[in-house]
């Protein structure tokens, strides 16, 4: 059987700071199932990451914290800002820290291409800004494969 795939898209790395360093389009709100997934396909130059913050209302019920990769995550459930809607805030000691925008698992494929290009492109003016869905989208279930697991993924658009 193949490695899970996660469908995880990073910002182009550059001299400017963003506000939004990926896109990150889950499979589902089981932040027990897919956040360890998605921290294992982040690239090692990002460290162990030893905290995340996510929206509370936007994912399934979760522990204080989690066991992933042989270390100890603390999640942090906090109220969605106005000014940072669908984002996971990831901390990795003494390295840095990265906000992901979240496309939402029923998002379909066009939405979220549509989502990415617009949350990563930098050559637009105010590009590396959170992007939103122009309407509520059908259910869609997994779509668009990106890339294998595994820390140092560079994944595709999808």
């Amino acid at each position: 059987m193949p490695p899970p795939l996660v469908r995880l898209r990073l910002a182009p790395h550059g001299a400017l700071p963003r506000r939004i360093d990926g896109v990150w389009w889950p499979y589902s709100r089981d932040l027990l199932t897919q956040l360890p997934k998605m921290l294992a396909a982040l690239p090692r130059a990002w460290g162990d990451i030893t905290g995340v913050t996510v929206d509370a209302a936007a994912w399934s019920a979760a522990p204080g914290r989690m066991f992933v990769a042989n270390q100890v995550v603390r999640l942090h459930k906090a109220p969605a800002s106005p000014h940072a809607p669908d984002r996971v805030v990831l901390l990795s000691p003494g390295l840095g820290r990265w906000d992901l925008q979240v496309i939402p698992p029923e998002a379909t494929k066009e939405a979220a291409a549509l989502l990415t290009a617009t949350a990563l492109d930098d050559g637009r003016p105010g590009a590396g800004g959170e992007a939103r869905l122009p309407a509520p989208t059908a259910a869609a279930g997994p779509r668009g494969r990106v890339g294998p697991a595994g820390r140092g993924t560079h994944a595709p658009r999808w």
